[in-house]
């Protein structure tokens, strides 16, 4: 994915203003929620194929397009997970403390993603732990729907995502696992058949999809992020590594063991500076050589 800058040569005319991180932002915005609020960004141009300015581009604006244009504009669907953890794989301590591993940057990149998403997944173990808003706050945006994978309905009814109406909530529960206690007017309860235990990745992104939910962010955990990376469903992969060794703990990726490196994975990468984080976004759709 690369941009393209305006010619050079000639003299810039004082109306080709530096187009700012701002403006790259809400073109992103618009790209990704076509129809909505805002009017377009003058001398800015976002498609699959990559973004073209006819005004000279801040150094933060073009970071930001390169790293996302390729998911505000991909048509159809788009499922891509993110996960943030230590150089040495760990996304928590072993008594499950994680606040926090990555930098503020790395959150402002997380809310960015929310914001360009339709919806955003968590499985029980992480509201359990961390009781996340899993809103929009750091970055402008509208508020992805929350979605709470729950399949034996043990989420305590006092979560933030239950009771705090800032956006609406999904909360999926296993057949015959009806969840305890009452959730607020903001939460749609719905069951789902179990597969080994969980939700079938591929069926819960056809069930959401069937709800007008067609771009989905698959937040976490480690354990729901390895199931939808391991069912092959997922187009895009962010990975945020923190300049940080925690030694033992959680991992953030836990898939079935193979036997060679011939077997691993090898998608298509590219890094991204984060603060004093690396992001690492894989393309898992592209051809691997």
């Amino acid at each position: 994915m690369m941009g393209v800058d305006p010619p050079t040569g000639g003299a810039m005319d004082a109306r080709d203003a530096l187009l700012s991180l701002d403006e790259a932002w809400q073109a992103l915005l618009q790209a990704a929620h076509p129809g909505g609020d805002g009017a377009p960004v003058a001398g800015l141009r976002l498609a699959p194929s990559g973004w073209q300015a006819e005004r000279p581009v801040s150094t933060e604006a073009r970071e930001l397009l390169e790293c996302l244009t390729p998911l505000a504009t991909r048509p159809g669907r788009l499922a891509i997970a993110q996960l943030g953890q230590s150089l040495d794989g760990r996304i928590a301590t072993e008594s499950g403390h994680s606040h926090y591993v990555n930098g503020p940057q790395s959150l402002v990149h997380l809310h960015r993603l929310r914001a360009l998403m339709d919806a955003v997944v968590v499985g029980a173990g992480t509201v359990e732990a961390d009781d996340p808003q899993l809103t929009v706050r750091h970055a402008s945006g509208p508020q992805p729907v929350r979605v709470l994978l729950d399949p034996r309905g043990r989420v305590a009814p006092g979560r933030r995502v239950l009771r705090d109406p800032a956006a609406p909530t999904l909360h999926l529960h296993g057949e015959g696992a009806r969840p305890a206690g009452a959730a607020g007017g903001h939460v749609t309860r719905l069951a789902l058949p179990l597969v080994d235990g969980g939700f079938a990745p591929a069926a819960l992104l056809e069930a959401l999809a069937t709800r007008g939910l067609r771009r989905v962010l698959i937040e976490g955990g480690g354990v729901t992020v390895s199931r939808f990376l391991e069912a092959g469903v997922l187009h895009r992969l962010h990975l945020l590594m923190a300049p940080l060794l925690i030694g033992s703990g959680r991992p953030g990726l836990a898939m079935t063991p193979i036997a060679t490196l011939a077997e691993a994975r090898r998608p298509a990468c590219r890094s991204f500076r984060c603060g004093d984080d690396t992001l690492f976004d894989l393309d898992l759709e592209a051809p691997t050589a």
